[in-house]
């Protein structure tokens, strides 16, 4: 185990990327100390320490109706989500596709989901090491985005996607104390995130008027992503972390091709692969 580590970015099903970036590396025996994930990055991270490889791509990739988590639009308006986070954070690990508790639990390697505390405002960084139940609740409170999901209640307290208040947590990754910090990200290089528009804007105060802190937060998210993208490309520059990132067009986030998603994790995959050298020249020097 290298003392690095590992953040991971979301982006729902942009992280089939993250997926095959991790599944080489847990092939070649590359495990990181510390783990950071965001939403889907979260769902790659626990399944990196329960060294489980594939798990994630079986996951979001399939063509099976019964593994299908999308909702139509009718049980959206119903539902209040457009996905069944029930058969993603329950039937999924439990039955379908079921997740190596075991070997999370017992991993020497610490692993940290971001949430957005939708009291505060602020990111949470939370661990779970015992209750298979509340850790899959982290988990799910993570990837909840928002409007379309429904917010998630962790120890009494409300939570939704941790990429609404930390969407790299490259800080908190520095923060760890780690020499060596490999950043995972499921965008394009140049990437910049739009000012939320007025429209949306008035969508998050109607919809969380009892929250106006997470209001503030996912309303100037933008300034906040584009500033934590600026650090990364400069500290990659500098050569302080090592950054994976898609050169092809990516996915949607709400993505359900087969062919388009597998393609993008077999991406992640290659580009992993082919810079496999470089990021054992980073971790030993």
């Amino acid at each position: 185990m290298v003392n690095a580590t590992m953040v991971l970015e979301g982006g729902s099903t942009r992280g089939v990327f993250t997926s095959g970036v991790l599944d080489y590396l847990m092939e070649k025996g590359v495990y990181t100390s510390h783990v950071v994930g965001v939403s889907a990055g979260a769902c790659n991270g626990v399944d990196y320490v329960s060294r489980q490889i594939g798990r994630t791509r079986d996951c979001m990739i399939h063509k099976e109706r019964e593994y299908c988590y999308y909702y139509g639009f009718r049980k959206f308006i119903r539902e209040k989500s457009l996905m069944d986070m029930d058969m993603i954070f329950d039937r999924y690990p439990n039955e379908f596709f079921p997740f190596d508790y075991d070997t999370y639990f017992t991993s020497e390697m610490e692993c940290e989901m971001v949430t957005t505390n939708c009291e505060t405002g602020q990111a949470e960084y939370m661990t779970e090491r015992h209750s298979k139940e509340r850790l899959m609740k982290v988990c799910r409170a993570s990837c909840s985005m928002p409007l379309v999901s429904p917010i998630v209640n962790v120890d009494g307290v409300p939570y939704l996607d941790g990429g609404l208040a930390d969407s790299i947590p490259v800080r908190r990754a520095i923060e760890i104390g780690n020499k060596k910090i490999i950043v995972v990200l499921t965008r394009n290089p140049g990437y910049r995130k739009k000012p939320t528009s007025h429209a949306v804007a008035d969508l998050y105060r109607r919809a969380y008027r009892k929250y106006p802190e997470l209001v503030r937060v996912t309303v100037r998210r933008n300034y906040e992503y584009n500033r934590q993208i600026r650090q990364v490309e400069r500290l990659s520059r500098e050569g302080k972390i090592f950054v994976f990132a898609p050169r092809i067009p990516t996915v949607s986030r709400v993505e359900k091709d087969y062919d388009a998603l597998l393609h993008f994790y077999e991406h992640g995959y290659q580009q992993a692969r082919r810079r496999y050298s470089e990021l054992e020249a980073y971790l030993e020097r």
